[in-house]
Formats: C-alpha cells, structure tokens, sequence
C-alpha cells in the first residue's frame, strides 16, 4: 500500500538533509552554487529524485551545469550515507539528480507576460483617438421609401 504522505514528508526531509550536505559536509567547489530545489520520492520509498539549480559566478556567467552534474554524480554515496544516517528508515532510498529547469521556464513566462503588457498597453492608447469607419448609424435609411 503506498502511503503517499509519508512519502511526501520523506522527500521534505531528503530534500532539507541533502541540501545542508551539500553546504557543509561535502567538500567539492562545483557545489557550491547548487541549489536544492525539490525531492520526490516513490511510492515504494526505495528511490529519490533530487532536483537541483546551478547559479553562474556572477550575473554574466552561464551555470556551469555539467561540472555541477558530475560533482553530484561523485558525491552521491556520500550524500546517501549521510541521509541515511539522519533519516533512521530501514531502507536508504537510492539517491538520483536532475536539473530543475523549471526557474528559466518560469523566468521566460515572466518576459513573454510582459511584452503582452506593453503591447496591451500600446493598443489601450491607439484606442483612445480611434473613431469608427464610415458613419455613426450605418443602417440610417437614406429616405427612400
């Protein structure tokens, strides 16, 4: 029987004990712009996907995302050492990693919203001076009978 809430706490708390892992017990450099963002885990408890964002160095610089996958990659039997440590389950679930692309969707949505705005925008003031074509009362009779 799956127990889909206690699923749900399992993965807030691999996700919260593999973040603090990564900030302070594993000592790779390439993790150190890696962001834990979400964790799932199945229903049988035996495997966890741990979602994962990588910021760049500064504003200009691209994420390096292949460092950081190959970093994670490395370290994940230490990180599931250390999760089944602090979740005290019998069974450690298997630890994978996947890129959560979900913020520059997210980001895209936000410049896509925008632009209609302005364009909504520009349309509004095109509307204020419009008139209609042609007459007022296009169906006046012309006084033929």
């Amino acid at each position: 029987m799956v127990d889909h809430a206690r699923a749900a706490r399992m993965a807030k708390r691999i996700q919260e004990i593999v973040a603090r892992a990564i900030e302070r017990e594993v000592k790779d450099r390439r993790l150190e712009l890696v962001t834990i963002t979400d964790t799932r885990v199945t229903g049988d408890l035996h495997d966890a996907t741990v979602y994962y964002t990588v910021r760049g160095r500064d504003i200009n610089s691209a994420p390096d995302l292949a460092q950081a996958q190959e970093a994670l990659l490395r370290a994940r039997g230490q990180l599931r050492k250390i999760v089944g440590d602090q979740l005290s389950v019998r069974f450690t679930p298997t630890l994978s990693f996947e890129y959560d692309s979900v913020p520059e969707a997210s980001a895209h949505m936000e410049q896509l919203l925008e632009r209609a705005r302005q364009r909504d925008a520009e349309l509004a003031k095109l509307k204020e001076n419009a008139r209609p074509a042609g007459d007022a009362n296009p169906y006046k009779d012309g006084g033929e009978d």
